[in-house]
This record gives structure tokens, C-alpha cells and sequence, in this order.
């Protein structure tokens, strides 16, 4: 039976380990239920191998078809939610983008996604949310790259961006990269649809682009998505006392 098996939590996300002491033996393609950074959620398993290592978090169990129905119904959830949302940031006024909801599998937990030119004062937003939905709330400001992974597009070169089809984090890309190559220095060429310099730069610079779509980018549980700017979160029944706010240390992108 392998004891270690490697799950991809969301579409084109990160992968990470998980020991597999069930009594099924997993394969490629089988959706389970672990622990991720925000609860429990629905992953697939991209590999399984024979390493023996037990300090991993365990999987849960494999996705059961009541998991796959709790799913679906979290999937209108997050529409009810988006809807909510984006009314109260208009009734507001507060300049922020809204981009993506999700919740966790057993609904404990429900995050919006968005960006903003600076820091914005969602509190009474999140009052809003945690009073309609009755759980606990977090708001994620992201950067312009990890939008447009999210988001998706077309690039110039007429195929969906490379970071909404394989590409799982992001690396450092520089204007040497492209000087190497003997490419023309127009910035506005070497751009993407985020604005920022081209994931191809590097692929094509460092002759990564076979690596990459052959073998998956393994993270530990330990790693921490990189995205994130900012977080606060609040829970249900709160006070202004109670209202917590806090500040995460991901790089930023919009700079």
C-alpha cells in the first residue's frame, strides 16, 4: 500500500504530502478529503509513492459522494456569497476588487479573494458577512499575478497563461532574463496581462518549461502559500472587541 500520496488542494494550485494510513489504496485521479491551510477541503491525488515518513498530516478519507454532493452545494454557496459581498462593497463604497470566494468543505470557513490599490478598512464588511453566513470569515488581498492565475486569460501568444495552466508558484523574473535571450526591451512587450514581466522569460531563459510540466512542484505542508498580503478574519456572535486583524508577510506583487 503506498504511504505517501501527493494532493493538489485547488485547480492549478500547489501539491502537497500526506500520509495515507487508510485502509484503501489511493491512485492517481482520487479525490480525498484532507486538512489544508483553511480547513477541511476536497484535493486529488496527483502521485502516490512508497516513502515511509509519519510526520505528515494523514489523509482524512477518500471523497465519499456525500463529500462530492457537500461540494456541489458549497459551489452555490460561493455564488450567494460573491453576490453578498459584491453588494455590500457597492453599498460601501470601498475600493477593492473582488476576484474569488471559497469555502471550506464543512463550511466552517469562508474566504474572499481580492485586490486593492492599498490597505482598505474592511471591518464593518466583515461584520456584514459573518452576520448573513452565521461562520468564520477571512479577507485575502492578493497581488496582479496571482489575480490573473486565478482569473485566467489569452496571452499574445494566442494559448491560455502559463500560470493559469501549469505554472504553480511564482519565481523572480528579470529584464536580464530577456537581455540574455537578445529580446528587444520593450516593456510593454515583455509584459503580461498582469502587467508584470512575462512567466516565458524565465521558462524560456533557464529551459525550464520541460521540467515543469513533467514533474509536479512539491511543497511540505510546512510552506505557506505565497500570495498573501493581508488577512483579517473575524467569527460569528463578535464584538468590536472581539474583532481581530492581522497582517501576513507574503511578498508583494504589486510593487
Amino acid at each position: 500500500m503506498n504511504n505517501i500520496v501527493y494532493v493538489r488542494i485547488r485547480p492549478f494550485g500547489k501539491v502537497y504530502r500526506y500520509l495515507n494510513n487508510l485502509e484503501v489504496e489511493l491512485k492517481k485521479g482520487d479525490f480525498v478529503v484532507v486538512e489544508g491551510d483553511f480547513g477541511l477541503t476536497l484535493g486529488y491525488v496527483v502521485k502516490v509513492s512508497s516513502e515511509s515518513e509519519n510526520s505528515l498530516k494523514p489523509v482524512l478519507r477518500k471523497a465519499t459522494q456525500e463529500d462530492n454532493e457537500v461540494f456541489e452545494k458549497n459551489i452555490s454557496l460561493e455564488k450567494e456569497a460573491w453576490d453578498f459581498c459584491l453588494d455590500r462593497i457597492n453599498e460601501r463604497k470601498l475600493p477593492m476588487k473582488l476576484l474569488v470566494v471559497e469555502s471550506a468543505l464543512d463550511r466552517k470557513r469562508i474566504i474572499f479573494y481580492f485586490t486593492a490599490e492599498g490597505r482598505i478598512d474592511f471591518r464593518e464588511l466583515v461584520k456584514d458577512l459573518a452576520a448573513k453566513f452565521k461562520t468564520r470569515i477571512e479577507m485575502r488581498q492578493i497581488g496582479v499575478r496571482d489575480e490573473a492565475k486565478l482569473l485566467g486569460g489569452i496571452g499574445v501568444c494566442g494559448r491560455e497563461i502559463c500560470c493559469k495552466t501549469f505554472v504553480n508558484f511564482f519565481k523572480p523574473i528579470s529584464l536580464k532574463m530577456a537581455k540574455d535571450q537578445e529580446i528587444v526591451l520593450n516593456v510593454l512587450k515583455l509584459s503580461g496581462i498582469c502587467g508584470r514581466l512575462k512567466c516565458c522569460l524565465r521558462h524560456e531563459h533557464y529551459d525550464e518549461i520541460e521540467e515543469i510540466t513533467q514533474d509536479e512542484e512539491i511543497i511540505t505542508q510546512e510552506d505557506k502559500e505565497p500570495e498573501i498580503k493581508k488577512l483579517s478574519f473575524i467569527i460569528k456572535k463578535t464584538t468590536d472587541e472581539e474583532l481581530t486583524e492581522d497582517t501576513s508577510g507574503g511578498k508583494d506583487e504589486s510593487k
